[in-house]
């Protein structure tokens, strides 16, 4: 095996079920994703980014069944819709995995098979709960009222013949590396559950059911099925290609940071990381757990009509407001209460007002006074040099934020910029400044230095409004992609080419009336 690359980074997404379209919370994850993976990229990092679907299960089969066709049909409709999607939304992932894919099918067996020979998996009698929409396994005493307590709807008894992992062998090993690794479960209220569910004691879980057609097949006994979730959990190697060929699981496992909703936190970080060390395999680095996004303070569900369909967002007002205003409005983590006036009061306030508006006003300055070219930079004054520190003393902070996936914090300072931009400009004036002796000079410098600002505003702001950011780097001139700058040589004030001919275009964020 080759040796790993210290730049390499690996970033994951849950796989989404099928059973429905997408919506807004599984944008949510992507889009975080993504802003990672694109930052990364600046960063010069080897990205791999994952994302995909879960496509097995007794409720994709049940409901197939309903609609009167195979289960392959209706995955294949539903897929279709993430796809489309994740293009509209500017997803840059790498790979999207499938779990009906014959390369994630080998991997499943393979793995199923090397646990059952090291007496990982054994044989027993599973005599319980079942829920059906969640595809989860509940005890008596877990559930409220006789109902699912994640989802709260109707769970049915079972009792069949089923295969065990012995999760609870990896109890105290899974506990102590917790304890030791404060960064593995974030953000630290999700690491706290997890910790206080530990304690009560972990159970052999079931890992197959009994007379699935629609799922993996056991290869130890073909009558029964691997159970979806841990189906699932394995994508996340089988991508790689674990147990199939090895160079790109050397190169990337472990991952870097595993995002997912926290209504998924018990499978991700106790029983994925228990197969994990049943595997011999290191664990990710760091497995996020971020809020939900609810409406008027309840969760979005299709029988409360509270469902914020992310297509229609993006046909309506486009997917760089999407993506701002989500990683924007809440910090990363917490739960966030979607609604259109907060969106619209944010887009218009941030995105037309401030930063369109600073792009807005001084393009037809560059064209009046410097001949629509990027003008000379003179003697640098008190208040130009003021702003160029204000700039460049953000870089430190921003990053931090970024590596902590603190997006909300990374972009109120980067609206630091914005702002300070906008308060330079009132204060120079420059439309004034050019009437007064040495005025021309002192304008061009002007006009220079918020140039210069807004080209830092369009690598700052790529991983998150990425199309946007193009755009005004096509309206100051520069024929460079943003996609192929490297962050830290980028960041350096002074970048900007002089004479270079301005593009100026359409507003890059026209208001939304209300």
């Amino acid at each position: 095996m080759r040796e790993k690359d210290s730049k390499k980074f690996y970033i994951t997404t849950p796989i989404y079920y099928v059973n429905a379209p997408p919506h807004l919370g599984s944008a949510y994850t992507t889009i975080a994703a993504d802003v990672l993976a694109r930052y990364k990229r600046l960063k010069g990092y080897k990205v791999f980014f994952l994302t995909g679907t879960d496509e097995h299960g007794n409720k994709i089969a049940r409901a197939a069944k309903e609609k009167g066709i195979e289960p392959s049909k209706l995955t294949e409709k539903i897929v279709s819709h993430y796809q489309e999607l994740w293009k509209r939304l500017f997803i840059s992932y790498n790979d999207f995995i499938r779990t009906t894919q014959s390369r994630h099918i080998k991997v499943v067996r393979n793995v199923f098979q090397k646990l059952y020979q090291q007496n990982d998996i054994y044989k027993g009698i599973y005599q319980g709960w079942y829920c059906v929409p969640c595809e989860s396994f509940w005890l008596e005493s877990q559930l409220k009222g006789n109902l699912c307590p994640d989802c709260g709807r109707k769970v049915e008894r079972i009792k069949e013949e089923c295969y065990y992992f012995n999760l609870s062998k990896y109890q105290k090993r899974l506990s102590q590396y917790i304890e030791k690794n404060p960064d593995f479960i974030q953000p630290p209220a999700r690491r706290n559950e997890v910790i206080g569910f530990i304690k009560k004691g972990l159970k052999d879980v079931c890992v197959t059911r009994l007379n699935l057609n629609w799922g993996i097949s056991c290869p130890v006994e073909r009558r029964h099925t691997v159970y979806v979730w841990i189906d699932a959990l394995l994508n996340y190697i089988s991508a790689l290609g674990y147990s199939l060929n090895g160079e790109k699981f050397s190169s990337f496992w472990p991952a870097d940071v595993q995002l997912i909703g926290k209504d998924i936190l018990r499978f991700h970080c106790i029983i994925w990381p228990s197969l994990l060390m049943a595997l011999g395999i290191d664990l990710p680095h760091c497995i996020f757990a971020h809020g939900w996004w609810k409406v008027e303070g309840e969760r979005m569900s299709k029988s409360k009509g509270n469902i914020i369909d992310p297509q229609k967002m993006v046909e309506n007002y486009g997917a760089d407001t999407l993506r701002y205003f989500l990683l924007r409005e809440v910090p990363f983590g917490e739960d966030g209460d979607f609604s259109l006036s907060a969106f619209i009061k944010r887009v218009n306030s941030d995105l037309a007002n401030d930063l369109g508006n600073l792009l807005n006003r001084t393009l037809p300055l560059i064209e009046k006074y410097s001949q629509g070219k990027i003008p000379p930079c003179y003697e640098e004054r008190g208040i130009d040099k003021q702003l160029r520190e204000k700039i460049e003393g953000i870089f430190s902070p921003l990053e931090k934020a970024m590596e902590e996936l603190s997006f909300s914090q990374a972009l109120s300072l980067i609206w630091e910029i914005v702002r300070s931009a906008n308060l330079y400009m009132d204060k120079c004036s420059p439309w004034r400044e050019i009437q007064k002796k040495e005025g021309l000079k002192n304008c061009l410098t002007t006009l220079y230095h918020l140039s210069e600002t807004l080209r830092l505003l369009g690598l700052l702001l790529f991983p998150f409004i990425p199309e946007s950011a193009k755009r005004l780097w096509e309206q100051l001139g520069i024929r460079e992609k943003l996609e192929e700058q490297t962050f830290d040589k980028a960041k350096k004030w002074g970048s900007l080419t002089i004479g270079m001919k301005i593009n100026r275009g359409r507003p890059l964020f026209p208001r939304i009336r209300e």
